[in-house]
């Protein structure tokens, strides 16, 4: 009879053999915890005295993560806490709003502009919360972030590309224009 637990074929290795460092450490943070949209988690490294702000190695903060993936529970407990609404990455300089506006999550996006989130903020390639939410179709955050500050709908990127220019949606370039 052949032997099938793998276990004790020699075949078997822990995942946690082959992870680095930074993954280990990002795994265990409150990156994490964020990204997955684990709230206790979250709390539980606040307690810490973990900084809201801390980056990860790539320069994004629990708040960039809980923004992009919709977890507005970790987004609020996160500003309470003290997270910067305006926090940027270190390369593409995103914010929170960006991420939010980008994935179409406009509980987030609303909740982020009620704490004070720049809706004219640029990233490194000098477009608005209103491109990224213009160039993925996201009709509902488009309408929030134009209420927000109309005078970005005329903004251009470094391409010279206004949000309408971004947009393949008819009704979002109708709504821009």
């Amino acid at each position: 009879m052949a032997h099938t637990d793998h276990k004790c074929s020699g075949h078997f290795s822990a995942p946690s053999v082959h992870q680095t460092l930074d993954e280990l450490e990002f795994e265990r943070g409150i990156w994490s915890a964020a990204l997955n949209g684990d709230l206790t988690d979250v709390k539980r490294q606040l307690e810490k005295d973990i900084d809201a702000d801390k980056t990860d190695k790539s320069g994004y903060t629990a708040l960039h993560y809980a923004s992009r993936n919709g977890h507005l529970d970790v987004v609020r407990t996160l500003v309470d806490a003290g997270a910067h609404v305006d926090v940027t990455t270190r390369s593409g300089h995103a914010t929170p709003l960006h991420r939010a506006a980008y994935m179409g999550h406009t509980d987030i996006v609303k909740f982020l502009l009620s704490r004070g989130a720049d809706p004219v903020s640029r990233d490194s390639d000098e477009m608005t919360p209103l491109h990224k939410a213009s160039e993925r179709g996201r009709l509902e955050c488009v309408t929030v972030l134009l209420e927000a500050s109309p005078v970005t709908r005329t903004a251009r990127d470094s391409r010279g590309r206004t949000p309408s220019d971004c947009a393949k949606d008819d009704t979002i370039k109708h709504l821009l224009s």
